[in-house]
């Protein structure tokens, strides 16, 4: 892809960019504002999410210089999936809740590849629309003598059936999952890939894995952290324009993670594996994806959100240079 191959050679700061400039890293109101403004975001992009980055909204893996070389982000996104699987020992035909499950890209994954049957949750009506449609269309592929979605109904409990697996997508506040799956504690797993940073009370969220957990299941998870006793200036220049602009209430170390999950009756199984060095590439792809003047101006229609956001992708790519901002995969068990 063009893109791809021209990632690297695209400046920090472009003409696009720069006539779209506005003071970065400002402070969030409140919680409850800050997750009505990810509920929006989420409702208003991802369409384009789908058409710039496609079904699997979540960075690449390139673990070696050969795949760095030339594995398209579409092999890396699998790569990062396969990389999960493997530190968590997640088996096939296992019963996932998959948390901040986006447009169900990794839903369909592990349904169609390993046979699970698969719970996606969203605070994004929107995404679950579109995950739904996405699941239909790949279904109505697989079912002979029919070529339309329009054919494909869910089973008695809401599944689509997809592979050798199922799957369904439900309109959900990840932080009431607890409440929500009472008395259902018989998930395999709970998978969640770069959402948990958009959360204000992560606390929660590892008390409600365990709760929502079988005995030996696995919390599988991918995220976004700061670097561990960062000085003033490396905060104020890397992390604060990062949280502002992806919507992120403060950020955590890795040590911060593997200390809630553990207060939280849980065992660490797999990592925390540290691979920035191997994931940073997407945000070289995905500036170059966004140097187009439509994109810039659909972000402008959502005002600050939109234009911080996209601007937010220099300061991602200053982060993992500069080591302030970093990406690491972990597992724990119940």
């Amino acid at each position: 892809m063009a893109a791809e191959t021209t990632a690297h050679t695209v400046a920090e700061s472009t003409e696009l960019s720069k006539q779209y400039e506005t003071p970065m890293g400002l402070a969030h109101t409140t919680m409850q504002a800050l997750k009505d403004r990810i509920k929006l975001h989420y409702d208003l992009a991802s369409d384009y999410y789908l058409s710039l980055w496609g079904e699997h909204i979540h960075h690449g893996y390139w673990a070696t210089d050969e795949a760095k070389a030339k594995d398209s982000k579409e092999v890396a996104q699998i790569n990062l999936i396969m990389l999960l699987l493997e530190i968590s020992s997640v088996p096939e035909g296992a019963r996932v809740l998959d948390v901040g499950c986006g447009i169900g890209g990794t839903s369909r994954y592990l349904a169609s590849q390993l046979g699970c049957s698969v719970t996606g949750i969203t605070i994004s009506g929107k995404q679950v629309e579109i995950a739904t449609r996405l699941t239909k269309a790949e279904a109505a592929k697989e079912t002979a003598g029919s070529g339309s979605s329009s054919d494909i109904e869910p089973d008695a409990d809401g599944f689509l059936k997809l592979g050798k697996g199922r799957v369904k997508f439900i309109e959900l506040d990840a932080e009431k999952m607890g409440e929500f799956f009472a008395g259902q504690t018989d998930f395999d797993a709970v998978w969640i890939s770069e959402a948990l940073s958009h959360f204000p009370n992560k606390a929660l969220f590892f008390h409600n894995a365990h709760k929502v957990l079988k005995p030996d299941g696995k919390l599988v998870l991918a995220d976004w952290f700061k670097g561990e006793n960062l000085g003033d200036k490396e905060f104020d220049n890397d992390i604060k324009p990062i949280e502002d602009g992806m919507l992120l209430p403060p950020l955590c170390t890795q040590p911060e993670y593997v200390k809630l999950a553990t207060d939280a009756g849980l065992k660490v199984v797999g990592g925390p594996k540290d691979i920035s060095k191997d994931v940073s590439k997407t945000w070289d792809i995905s500036w170059a994806l966004v140097q187009n003047p439509s994109l810039w101006a659909f972000a402008l229609s959502q005002g600050r959100d939109g234009i911080a956001f996209l601007q937010a992708f220099r300061a991602m790519r200053r982060g993992y240079a500069n080591g302030s901002f970093r990406y690491a995969v972990m597992a724990f068990g119940k």
